[in-house]
């Protein structure tokens, strides 16, 4: 079984990526087991910031890494929060940062009758540190903010984007619908796609 890094802290974005990669022979390990900081993403695009992550994982743990960037981007606001989607709002000690989150999108959005939205998902894979041909596949999942938050799943703004197919939102799916809808299961299956069934 391959070993490949995780650039990320995030144990929800880990189930949810251990999930959509189970059928491939790898073990996902997050950098934080292997005691790899956060990255800084300072950069303007998702693609810039995957790398980003990636490379900082793969130089430290001397292992393929794998991250993602992602973020919903909103129509009306210019296709804000973008990349600062998971710093949207300024944190307050005993706040959950992701409902903060969602109050500040929808205040933003108040009055506003265009609530087009996309979440975007652009996923880097390395298999080394210098690696001058990194895999990188973009997903995207478009819907519209709906006026207030519904279900229970999922988490970062999965209350507020209504998935116009089934009219629900991303919270109200269960996992193994919402891993074959959104845009982080759709960015998986370009990347399975392009490993052309095996990992590197």
């Amino acid at each position: 079984m391959k070993k490949l890094v995780l650039a990320s802290n995030n144990q929800k974005k880990l189930k949810e990526l251990a999930a959509l990669l189970a059928s491939l022979d790898i073990q996902l390990l997050p950098q934080g087991e292997l005691g790899v900081q956060e990255a800084e993403e300072p950069h303007p695009t998702f693609v810039e910031n995957a790398l980003a992550k990636a490379r900082h994982a793969a130089m430290i743990t001397g292992l393929p890494a794998l991250a993602d960037d992602s973020g919903i981007c909103v129509e009306a606001l210019d296709g804000a929060p973008g990349v600062r989607s998971a710093r949207y709002a300024l944190p307050e000690p005993g706040l959950d940062i992701d409902l903060r989150n969602n109050e500040k999108l929808l205040a933003e959005l108040e009055g506003i009758d265009n609530r087009r939205a996309s979440f975007v998902c652009v996923i880097a894979l390395v298999r080394h540190a210098h690696d001058p041909r990194p895999i990188i596949v973009e997903g995207e999942w478009q819907g519209e903010i709906l006026l207030a938050p519904r279900g229970e799943n999922g988490f970062g703004y999965d209350p507020l984007f209504l998935d116009r197919e089934s009219g629900l939102a991303s919270a109200e799916l269960a996992p193994e619908v919402k891993n074959q809808r959104s845009h982080r299961g759709k960015a998986l299956a370009l990347l399975r796609e392009k490993l052309g069934g095996t990992m590197w």
